[in-house]
């Protein structure tokens, strides 16, 4: 949102345990922001963060600017492109039924996620060949992550 509203220390190095800020949203309102605290950095870079808006308990998760260049970010499959097969939802890749350079037909298994003790096998949508395989047996995916590039 905007951040025009806030001190320029706040903005670039933010709150201290306990501080609170007073920011004017607009003539006649104000908000009451206490920051109380923050949770330790996920797998993902994302922090926790817990404060209380006008009395009120909050929670937010934020990229945590300090693990930034740490954290592996997966590309994204771009919907309705067929050389492009993306996760159908989030888990563990559990098996790799093909390789790189390896043709495949419509309907052939890619790889198996599994999620919430369940396994979901993936199939090849088109015939082709394996371009580029992105993943591997044990790697956390999210939904729609990109797993393999056709040819």
């Amino acid at each position: 949102g905007p951040t025009e509203v806030l001190p320029t220390p706040v903005y670039f190095y933010g709150l201290s345990e306990g501080d609170e800020l007073f920011v004017d949203i607009e003539k006649g309102k104000t908000l009451v922001l206490q920051y109380l605290g923050r949770a330790p950095t996920n797998e993902k870079g994302e922090v926790r963060v817990f404060f209380d808006l006008n009395g009120q308990p909050r929670t937010i998760v934020v990229p945590d600017r300090l693990k930034a260049g740490e954290i592996k970010v997966r590309a994204k499959a771009v919907p309705g492109d067929i050389k492009q097969v993306g996760a159908p939802m989030p888990g563990v890749i559990s098996t790799l039924a093909v390789k790189q350079g390896q043709s495949v037909t419509a309907g052939d298994v890619i790889c198996s996620i599994e999620a919430m003790k369940m396994e979901t096998a993936i199939h090849a949508e088109v015939d082709g060949v394996i371009a580029e395989l992105l993943i591997k047996p044990g790697d956390q995916i999210d939904a729609k992550d990109l797993l393999v590039r056709f040819e």
